[in-house]
């Protein structure tokens, strides 16, 4: 099998289910920031030290193929029949362990008087990066969510994931003893 189809040359790309629509369609848009942020984090994964949170952050890049499944299914009952041979839809139990993960982290920083600038460490740089790429993909998600019904949970979840990114960069940086730049 070829990696490429030709299937896309004309501006189009297919859907889970078989529906063909523009690539600049925002569900395509929705599961394309989806898939960045995913690569965003990989990088961050692959930079020293490379078992700083390593399980937990590849955790969240199956949730992040499962929400761009979910985000590139349009048909309710082929998500289902999707989601029972891949796993469940993220939901409030991925959520809670993201919030588990903030705390578990936050309570080894000191509390934050200031806004912080983006950097430190190239782990912590990565994580900053991958905040910003999860902000987008939620502004992606929340304007598919106006045209078409989005999960609840895929809202929350990136909401989260993006705290919990910043939280990561500053933990990154203090396991480093780098202080964070305040603004």
């Amino acid at each position: 099998m070829r990696i490429y189809t030709r299937t896309g040359d004309e501006g189009e790309t297919g859907l889970f289910g078989g529906d063909r629509v523009p690539k600049d369609h925002p569900r395509v848009r929705a599961y394309g920031e989806v898939d960045e942020l995913n690569a965003a984090i990989g990088l961050a994964v692959s930079l020293e030290p490379a078992a700083f949170a390593a399980d937990l952050l590849r955790t969240i890049q199956r949730d992040l193929f499962t929400i761009g499944a979910e985000l590139a299914t349009p048909d309710a009952a082929q998500l289902r029949t999707a989601m029972r041979r891949s796993g469940n839809p993220v939901g409030a139990s991925d959520v809670a362990a993201l919030e588990a993960a903030i705390d578990r982290h936050e309570t080894t920083l000191s509390p934050l008087k200031h806004f912080i600038l983006p950097g430190g460490t190239s782990k912590a740089a990565a994580f900053h990066l991958a905040r910003t790429v999860c902000r987008r993909a939620e502004r992606a998600v929340v304007s598919l969510g106006g045209e078409a019904p989005v999960s609840a949970a895929v809202i929350t979840y990136l909401n989260r994931l993006s705290d919990l990114l910043f939280v990561l960069a500053r933990a990154a940086n203090a396991q480093d003893r780098r202080p964070d730049v305040e603004w």
